[in-house]
């Protein structure tokens, strides 16, 4: 009896070990791994931002294909081999509240704004903040970038601007406000200025680099604003249909950004007024359809009574509808008293 005890376990453990080689082959595979992929065109797509697996399997044929130059039926064999190996399919509501575990709320600074949205800024999606000039979201944009530095040391903000509005001064003063380093909380935000759609579309797309040939521990993407530069190219209903075309790649490539790396995407946009609308406030974000379906959270902001703003969440998930009142001061946002 003994001796086959014995023997049962002998053989369990060799099978044990090969889970375990298994898992960690699963986990190990790289980009040159996949079917068909040498040296050269790994280069290619880890330039394009597909370092990984993951961005592999989450890619379309058309992006593959754009990437590395492969053909179609080489770029589905990529996907289809990335998808097999990641176990992609249906999930369990129980594993993605597991997931959701991981998200994390960056605070504002306000009790009411916080808990409007339900903690804070959520992580892992694109929060679209859209209001008139002076509505306060580009001070929500300086507020994110020190705040999230507040909460989590050495945490990076990639600021992508479009409009000539980030000022230094402005994030010395909120890093004051929050006790923190000024000089070293600047050197944690990366800025740069997009000159055109295109631009601002190649920028986006290079934060991957930042993330994982720098190593920067990206925390929050501010895009200051999404559609200035659009708005300002395509002029007239004929060019809609590509504008809209060019904005539904760039936000995907956004959330793409967001869920990978659990990252807070921060975008603002700018309004108009319907004409045809006579009760209510006519105001209507920029973008249509492709940016309010893309963003995750959007929140409408607006100017109050004596100076204060007001946050409206116009639309989430998982939250309801509500408004919160605040100030913006030197050191930052500050409640109604």
């Amino acid at each position: 009896m003994k001796l086959e005890e014995e023997k049962q376990s002998k053989e369990k453990e060799p099978k044990s070990d090969l889970k375990k080689m298994n898992k960690e082959e699963k986990k190990e595979l790289t980009v040159q791994d996949l079917p068909g992929v040498g040296a050269a065109t790994a280069e290619k797509l880890v330039d394009a931002g597909y370092s990984n697996i993951m961005a592999i399997a989450v890619a379309s044929p058309g992006e593959l294909v754009d990437a590395a130059g492969v053909s179609e039926a080489s770029a589905r064999k990529m996907i289809n081999f990335a998808r097999n190996k990641l176990d992609m399919g249906f999930e369990s509501g129980e594993d993605l509240l597991k997931k959701r575990a991981k998200v994390e709320k960056i605070k504002t600074g306000s009790k009411s704004f916080d808990e409007l949205l339900g903690g804070g800024f959520e992580t892992a999606s694109i929060v679209e903040c859209f209001g008139e000039f002076g509505s306060g979201k580009t001070q929500l944009a300086h507020i994110l970038a020190v705040n999230s530095q507040k909460q989590y040391p050495e945490a990076v903000t990639v600021y992508i601007d479009t409009e000539n509005t980030f000022r230094p001064e402005r994030i010395q003063q909120l890093a004051k406000g929050a006790g923190l380093d000024a000089t070293k909380v600047l050197k944690n935000i990366k800025v740069a200025r997009a000159y055109n759609s295109d631009h601002q579309m190649l920028l986006a797309e290079k934060i991957e680099d930042l993330i994982t040939k720098q190593k920067f521990n990206v925390k929050v993407i501010v895009i200051d604003s999404l559609t200035a530069h659009f708005r300002a190219e395509f002029i007239g209903r004929g060019t809609l249909a590509e504008r809209q075309q060019k904005l539904n790649k760039h936000m995907h490539v956004l959330l793409r950004l967001a869920d990978m790396h659990n990252i807070c995407v921060y975008v603002t946009n700018q309004v108009m007024a319907k004409p045809d609308m006579f009760f209510g406030d006519p105001t209507q974000a920029i973008g249509g359809h492709i940016v309010a379906h893309a963003s995750t959270f959007r929140i409408y902001l607006r100017k109050g009574k004596k100076g204060s703003r007001v946050a409206k969440l116009v639309d989430s998930p998982n939250l309801p509808e509500g408004e919160a009142g605040f100030y913006i001061i030197e050191e930052g946002i500050k409640d109604f008293s």
